[in-house]
């Protein structure tokens, strides 16, 4: 088995969450592979954990490109498919969320190389949140497909997955953009791919559906930057650009619209390519 640690000085990448602008994180990673850069320790969240994880199974340039075909694949699958009709019908049916789990788990299980966290070929670890203790859960072990799954669960779209008796949600909820977790797994170099997100500046909301949207910024950056703010003495952060001149804003709440998969692919690579040369000739 695998060790969950990266050892003193390893390695990381950080995978945060974000859903579909997760596809920036795809050109970050050709980038970093490109330069030669691999992980001793890969953590994720949400849709970072569907990147990290099969990253962590093959991190490999041929792996990288094929998870470009997956982005592909997300966009044209129907994960999240259905006439409001359909989307209405499953809400009432379950009271709970709007599309079911087994699009995306067979999507996952279809292209996930290997079943269990043991089977990988970089320690890898990914977040939920535990319903029940109202907590972060960090999953190293086990199935990996449930974990990925219960990682991506967000809430009023995909139902909560049980795993051993607990619920859990979406991670984003309790850990957006983990840098703590690879700093206390003893990561020395952590490189942080992201959805682009945080480079767009807050302003006080104007619209009723603009305020939940603020109020769950101002969460996962409070943690994001309380983080950065408590790096140990020697560990390096390089915070990758996803290349998004006009960085996504509520414009995240159409998640169901892939129509820009392969743009924000290729601006986040062109923009991480020439961020690790720059760092590279320093």
């Amino acid at each position: 088995m695998v060790s969950t640690s990266s050892g003193p000085g390893g390695t990381a990448f950080v995978l945060g969450g974000g859903g579909v602008l997760g596809a920036a994180e795809v050109g970050m990673l050709r980038a970093l592979v490109e330069h030669g850069v691999r992980p001793d320790l890969v953590v994720g969240t949400s849709v970072g954990a569907v990147n990290g994880a099969l990253v962590a199974a093959d991190p490999t340039p041929a792996a990288v490109e094929q998870l470009r075909s997956v982005w592909e694949e997300l966009a044209s699958s129907g994960i999240f498919a259905g006439s409001m009709f359909a989307r209405m019908g499953t809400l009432v049916r379950t009271r709970t969320h709007l599309h079911p789990r087994e699009p995306l788990r067979d999507l996952l299980a279809a292209h996930l190389p290997v079943q269990t966290f043991a089977e990988l070929q970089v320690p890898f670890q990914c977040v939920a949140a535990s319903i029940e203790r109202a907590a972060e859960h960090w999953f190293s072990d086990g199935s990996l497909l449930d974990a990925v799954l219960a990682s991506c669960a967000v809430p009023g779209l995909l139902p909560p997955v049980e795993i051993d008796g607990e619920h859990f949600l979406d991670g984003g909820l309790v850990h957006s953009i983990p840098v703590g977790r690879a700093v206390a797994l003893g990561a020395g170099t952590i490189y942080v791919l992201h959805v682009g997100r945080i480079d767009r500046p807050l302003r006080p909301p104007t619209r009723p559906w603009e305020v939940a949207t603020v109020a769950f910024e101002i969460a996962r950056r409070h943690r994001f930057a309380g983080d950065l703010a408590a790096l140990p003495p020697g560990v390096t952060v390089h915070v990758l650009p996803s290349g998004d001149t006009a960085p996504p804003g509520a414009a995240n709440l159409r998640y169901r619209d892939f129509s820009a998969v392969r743009d924000r692919i290729d601006r986040a690579h062109a923009a991480a390519r020439e961020y690790l040369d720059r760092t590279e000739g320093a």
